[in-house]
């Protein structure tokens, strides 16, 4: 809680009292003071121990859920997040990252049914348009906080999954089991703000950013076995990419 936090203000300085309040919490979590998961005072009460207005305060603890350091949770309050998951750019899944780095990950199965391919989708599998595949949405949780929402079109017959296997297991590793040999993907990486339905599912304010990642992956014979479209919580999650001079 930041009821023992000391916040000196200089009512005098040009610095914003917002901006002055924001970056003293960011140094209290940056030394630890307020370690990951504590609690921060409502608005309410910490306007009224530093004498300032709740929309000031407002601004200050908004700066800070921008910046990636405070996350708001329903039902729980406003608390410092969790470490950033920092992903590495190879073939790898999301799960498997999460489970390497220590963060148990966990998941919950919004849809794992057939559907008929679209003209984009039939094109990039190497289907008919109109042909039956295997759809697949989930959301990714990482230290108990909704991570990414992550769509899939996979080949029917490709693999046996089960919302159970989903739940438990992640694609990548199902696939490889079920005998797919997964050899070099296509991916892009971009930025988009949070749809109504997004920020609903990952705890965040509409418009809020996200990073997107759309990935097709393919096997040793050069057969599209998956393609994905996903969207990550940018206050959680960054992607690291290692540069070669030639």
């Amino acid at each position: 809680m930041t009821s023992n936090l000391a916040i000196d203000l200089d009512r005098s300085s040009p610095v914003p009292l917002y901006f002055q309040v924001a970056e003293q919490i960011a140094e209290a979590i940056r030394r630890g003071d307020l370690p990951p998961g504590s609690r921060l005072d409502n608005e309410i009460l910490l306007a009224d121990r530093l004498g300032l207005s709740r929309p000031t305060i407002r601004q200050a603890i908004q700066y800070l859920v921008d910046k990636g350091l405070l996350v708001r949770k329903r039902g729980v309050g406003t608390q410092v997040v969790h470490g950033q998951v920092k992903r590495s750019v190879e073939l790898t899944s999301l799960y498997d990252d999460l489970r390497r780095s220590g963060q148990e990950p966990a998941t919950e199965v919004l849809a794992l049914e057939p559907r008929t391919a679209d003209e984009d989708v039939a094109a990039i599998l190497g289907v008919e348009p109109g042909a039956d595949i295997l759809y697949l949405e989930r959301l990714r949780f990482a230290a108990g906080e909704p991570l990414a929402v992550l769509h899939n079109w996979l080949p029917l017959g490709l693999a046996q999954l089960t919302r159970a296997d989903l739940q438990s297991r992640g694609l990548y590793e199902l696939l490889r089991g079920a005998g797919v040999r997964m050899r070099v993907a296509n991916q892009r990486i971009g930025a988009r703000a949070a749809s109504q339905a997004e920020a609903r599912l990952l705890d965040e304010r509409r418009g809020a950013p996200l990073l997107t990642m759309v990935r097709t992956t393919y096997d040793d014979q050069g057969r599209a076995v998956e393609h994905g479209s996903h969207v990550y919580r940018a206050s959680l999650y960054s992607l690291e990419v290692t540069l070669i001079e030639r």
